[in-house]
């Protein structure tokens, strides 16, 4: 292969890759044997995210795909995050000029990038595979954050009582429903970026303790039908937090890398991770989650992980829209 047939390989794959309300906010451009990932301004979301810590988040979930991609074609990436202090748009360069085959765990999460989706609703009763929590922090580790288990009856309630605060709040905010409305098309709609229908439920599923998720549909009645028919109160999972120890770019971008690696992870032992950003994208919440519930941490995500039937289908735009020379 050619490095530019390298190069639109790990694309094709980056792109899978999680994102805020399914934004994509990233460009990617190769030269010889290097791939540059560019956070893309004009996808942040103005409101939600004035400081873009969640546009870099997600650019670092794409960075561990491309780093995936490169090791299951037997290269080892060489990675460095913001070269460019003048240019804050460059998030990475990704090189690859020596070798080493893929191991059996990095094959295994390389074959859940194209189908691992992100869970919009309750779990079943079931409880996690043996060690998987404990693979789980591991993961966040390996990237620079922290995945912090909420165990504690109280702290699960204060957590879930935090995120539909931060939810009820949200709704009440022109601004930001108008924001939200805009990434999420209604069905039948042919855009390749931001959140279908066929990605949430159409009923909102009740969870003990409740933590709600967005309103995508705004009472349209969009989304999937539920599998079942049954109304009675659902698990939440496992809740936890994912922080890190500073709160700088680079941080975000690790916080991204070490999702991304949670979420491969959590797919490959057959369990799904929904994803809660409302409260930590309200500072006065945000503080009380890091002070009361994160030991002094700075969280980015609000995590729930469980069993469930995935039937979530999503969209990505194609490679070709996101990749290009870097001397063009």
């Amino acid at each position: 292969m050619t490095a530019e047939e390298i190069a639109e390989y790990v694309v094709a794959k980056a792109v899978w890759a999680p994102s805020v309300h399914n934004t994509q906010p990233w460009r990617f451009t190769v030269s010889g044997q290097q791939i540059g990932l560019h956070a893309d301004g004009d996808r942040r979301l103005v409101v939600a995210d004035p400081d873009g810590r969640e546009m870099l988040i997600s650019c670092g979930a794409a960075l561990f795909n491309v780093r995936l991609a490169l090791r299951t074609l037997g290269y080892i990436p060489v990675t460095c995050v913001f070269p460019d202090p003048s240019r804050p748009a460059w998030v990475a360069q990704v090189s690859w000029r020596q070798g080493a085959a893929a191991d059996e765990f990095e094959r295994r999460l390389f074959g859940h990038m194209l189908t691992r989706r992100t869970h919009r609703g309750a779990f079943g009763p079931e409880p996690l595979p043996s060690g998987l929590l404990t693979a789980l922090r591991t993961s966040a580790a390996q990237e620079g954050a922290a995945l912090r288990i909420v165990a504690d009856d109280g702290c699960r309630a204060v957590l879930a009582a935090a995120v539909e605060t931060a939810e009820r709040h949200q709704r009440l905010l022109g601004e930001r429903v108008r924001e939200l409305a805009r990434w999420a098309p209604p069905p039948g709609s042919v855009r390749s970026d931001g959140v279908p229908a066929t990605s949430y439920p159409a009923r909102a599923e009740r969870t003990e303790p409740y933590f709600p998720g967005r309103d995508f549909a705004r009472g349209h009645g969009w989304g999937m039908r539920p599998l079942s028919t049954a109304t009675s109160v659902r698990a939440a999972g496992v809740a936890g937090l994912l922080t890190t120890a500073a709160d700088h770019p680079a941080d975000w971008v690790n916080v991204g890398q070490g999702l991304q690696r949670i979420l491969l992870t959590a797919s490959s032992s057959g369990a799904a991770v929904a994803l809660h950003s409302q409260p930590l994208e309200l500072p006065w919440l945000r503080e009380f989650i890091r002070t009361q519930l994160g030991d002094g941490a700075y969280p980015h995500l609000v995590l729930r992980i469980g069993l469930v039937t995935q039937v979530a289908v999503s969209v990505r735009r194609e490679p070709h829209e996101v990749l290009f020379s870097a001397s063009a």
